[in-house]
């Protein structure tokens, strides 16, 4: 594990590598590669770090069945989100014409080939499902390669370690999220170790606005168009990238009750928690009596 000046080394590292996958793969930025990208269905090169994260996306649909689909950037902006989610208005009048999946041209719509990547005609592709692991996924492996040593990068909910792990593991909590700003940040929660791979959280309480009264979150079903329904609060799912963590924790998201016994048959760790605060785990996830751990209601 690095001390002093080797962690600001890391720091400065991190710092520049997202800074080059926010000019790469931004929807919100009108400077970024890809919002630059034509909307004519004309084949494209484009930058090796561009190829590198919409291959992530496709193999996250790819793994998910669909369910973690790129194509959705344009069904998120006419619910409201077409902006960094900071400046979305809380509460708007609904869309003026219904947003339903006809508008998502579905992630097999997407040719990439090496650097030249090919899009259906008037597809806005979202790498916002993605990216963030895949950016963790890419930094952690860059400064432990760089400075040899343990690494473990987390942005926001999602998690990569690289290089050797301390004695026992990288602890992790893995706390609950339920939305609501004065809830007990000692709420539920469970702490985990992880040597390799990556963790990450998806959940329904976050990234939430209305518009019409209806209360709508990030996290789209590409089959309807809409948010997927709110069985789960937060899904935390280990993987042996922190981007497959990502597309299967948001891949339960989508599936509903159909995910616990989807996570198991993939063989992925995962703790799900309903809306009532009831969790739930599958796939080998450490139990509260096998290791230290906390979950209560």
């Amino acid at each position: 594990m690095a001390e002093g000046s080797q962690l600001d080394d890391a720091g400065r590292m991190l710092e520049a590598d997202l800074a080059e996958v926010d000019a790469a793969c931004s929807r919100f930025r009108p400077d970024s590669e890809l919002s630059s990208l034509p909307r004519d269905g004309r084949p494209v090169t484009i930058s090796p770090l561009l190829a590198e994260a919409v291959s992530a996306a496709l193999r996250a649909a790819a793994l998910t069945g669909g369910d973690v689909d790129p194509t959705v950037g344009d069904a998120l902006a006419a619910l409201g989100y077409d902006r960094d989610f900071a400046q979305v208005p809380p509460e708007a009048p609904a869309p003026a014409q219904p947003v339903s999946a006809a508008i998502i041209p579905g992630w097999r719509s997407v040719r990439l080939d090496g650097q030249v990547l090919t899009l259906l005609p008037e597809t806005s592709i979202d790498l916002g499902a993605t990216a963030k692991a895949w950016a963790a996924d890419r930094s952690a492996a860059r400064i432990a390669g760089r400075l040899g040593q343990g690494v473990l990068v987390s942005l926001g909910g999602d998690i990569a370690v690289a290089g050797p792990a301390p004695a026992g593991g990288w602890t992790i909590r893995v706390q609950d999220v339920t939305g609501d700003p004065d809830d007990d940040p000692e709420g539920p929660y469970a702490v985990v170790a992880i040597c390799d791979g990556g963790l990450a959280t998806s959940s329904t309480a976050v990234r939430r606005w209305r518009r019409g009264g209806s209360v709508l979150h990030h996290i789209l079903d590409p089959r309807t168009g809409s948010p997927a329904d709110m069985t789960w609060r937060t899904v935390s799912v280990t993987a042996g990238t922190c981007a497959d963590a990502n597309a299967a924790s948001t891949a339960a998201v989508i599936r509903g009750r159909q995910a616990p016994s989807w996570l198991a048959r993939h063989g992925l760790a995962a703790r799900l928690v309903d809306t009532s605060g009831r969790v739930l785990t599958v796939g080998g996830w450490p139990q509260p009596k096998t290791i230290e751990m906390r979950d209560h209601d």
